[in-house]
């Protein structure tokens, strides 16, 4: 099989899938995107739709097609399942999506052998490890969308809280992406100052600031579902971004979700940490100086992802 290093592949047309397929034309990474659904007519429709914006971007061939037409991806990205409802907690998902991924892996092992997995279904990190286990695949090339979006979510609403561009916040959220991640306020810092520091003369600051500001990451996907049903415009630019890094061989530092050995102790599991990601999928995971709470709080989140894992495989 001969990759076609811009040519990228995503099962599922749903919300998520078609504003992922909508962020990666607009970006111009791409040269040809394949949608795969099991509601063909809702694939070939997002398909035309997109399509039809070819004029305003850099020129990108769309189709609605089945997993015969992924072939040579360089990526294919996993967005198909179950949705997550009002009150449902991502673990809650597990064991439905778990049974989507069984059938759509084995297509995938097939016609894309050579691709990068970029799961994005949740629990995205149950997911990651079911998709690792099932496909076979080198664990350097499957990969979880993770935390890079509650990291994005940690570091808006500290520095709308603090007055600076979010850019300028450097800090990562570890471990699952749903209840149980951790947030690295130990190495947090803006513009190279610690976020003790910077905060001490701030007015605005309160013994539970830092606390009201994580709950406020934590429950981001539970307040929008609440109110619009689903998130997916957040989502799709995380994704965005996850496939810069791999399409462009970036060797950016992205809390991804992938296979964990030894780390901090933690094995056989898939969870987030910082990563260097380029065109080989993740070619490093790297192990932070963290306090003892938060390793504590790191390790009880990947044994909370264990338990589960113990009762689908």
């Amino acid at each position: 099989m001969t990759i076609k290093p811009t040519k990228v592949s995503i099962i599922g047309a749903g919300f998520v899938g078609s504003t992922i397929a909508y962020t990666l034309m607009l970006s111009g990474l791409v040269s040809e995107l394949v949608l795969v659904d099991t509601n063909k007519l809702k694939a070939e429709g997002e398909a035309m739709d997109l399509s039809h914006g070819a004029p305003f971007i850099s020129p990108a061939k769309v189709i609605a097609g089945d997993f015969v037409d992924c072939e040579g991806s360089s990526i294919v990205i996993i967005t198909a399942g179950a949705n997550q409802k009002p009150g449902e907690t991502r673990i809650d998902l597990v064991k439905k999506n778990t049974e989507i991924l069984k059938s759509i892996i084995p297509e995938l092992v097939r016609y894309c052998s050579e691709s990068i997995l970029l799961v994005v279904t949740n629990p995205v990190d149950i997911l990651t490890y079911v998709t690792y286990k099932i496909s076979g695949f080198k664990k350097e090339k499957v990969i979880g969308s993770g935390t890079v979006l509650d990291t994005a979510r940690f570091k808006s609403l500290l520095g709308e809280h603090v007055g600076v561009d979010a850019r300028n916040v450097h800090s990562y959220v570890l471990g699952e992406h749903g209840d149980t991640e951790v947030a690295t306020w130990s190495i947090t810092n803006i513009a190279g100052i610690s976020i003790k520091s910077f905060c001490e003369n701030c007015k605005t600051c309160s013994g539970n600031t830092k606390e009201e500001i994580f709950e406020d990451v934590r429950k981001a996907a539970y307040h929008i579902i609440e109110r619009k049903g689903a998130t997916y415009y957040a989502v799709g630019l995380t994704v965005r971004r996850i496939v810069e890094a791999i399409l462009r061989d970036e060797n950016s530092i992205l809390t991804v979700s992938s296979l964990v050995e030894g780390i901090y102790g933690l094995e056989n599991i898939c969870l987030s940490l910082p990563s260097i990601v380029n065109s080989t999928g993740i070619s490093k995971v790297l192990k932070l100086e963290l306090s003892e709470s938060e390793k504590k709080a790191l390790i009880n989140s990947g044994n909370s992802l264990q338990k589960v894992i113990k009762q689908i495989i």
